[in-house]
């Protein structure tokens, strides 16, 4: 199974990627996680129809359809998604309800600084990712609090957020393993 893990910020020493990466190592047996890059993305522009500067969304659009499910690591800025990561799934959504991400299997994870963890760009995201007929893992928010104090050298040192993370990872896999194997008798409505 590939996850495609998207960071929703531009720092090279973002929490959040730093969130994805230790996701990367504590995958479950048969799901490999691939981390993705938003910094090639140009601003969101309707207008805009230069093939070269449209390629790295193609490419976007790309990584996501051949991906299983998403993990998608949100930072929470001023109580709401950061401009880039809602920047990029503007430029995968189209065209509207056909998009890449119709049907699509998203988990949301966030880290913070902060002892809210970014659950409120959470909620703003889930909201998002229905708007876009995006299938959101029915699991409960994980947000990595006060994450300076859980991360060393760029990966969760957190010995019980780490089995928690690799807890959400195992689920998840579950998760989209179902959805892939179609609706059953024993879950109506998943």
């Amino acid at each position: 199974m590939k996850i495609l893990g998207i960071p929703g910020s531009l720092r090279r020493a973002s929490i959040n990627r730093a969130l994805l990466v230790s996701a990367r190592a504590l995958a479950p047996a048969g799901v490999e996680l691939v981390i993705d890059d938003l910094r090639p993305i140009p601003m969101y522009d309707p207008d805009l129809d230069d093939p070269a500067a449209l390629a790295p969304v193609e490419a976007f659009k790309q990584r996501i359809a051949e991906a299983d499910a998403l993990l998608i690591a949100t930072p929470e800025y001023n109580y709401g998604i950061p401009g880039v990561l809602k920047n990029a799934i503007d430029w995968a959504s189209r065209p509207a309800y056909r998009s890449v991400f119709a049907g699509k299997p998203c988990a949301i994870v966030s880290a913070s600084p902060s002892l809210m963890g970014g659950v409120r760009a959470q909620g703003q995201l889930k909201q998002v990712l229905l708007g876009m007929a995006a299938e959101v893992f029915p699991h409960p928010e994980f947000a990595v609090t006060q994450a300076g104090h859980k991360l060393h050298d760029g990966e969760l040192g957190d010995e019980p957020t780490r089995e928690h993370l690799a807890a959400l990872l195992v689920a998840l896999r579950a998760w989209v393993q179902r959805r892939q194997a179609g609706p059953s008798q024993s879950e109506p409505g998943l």
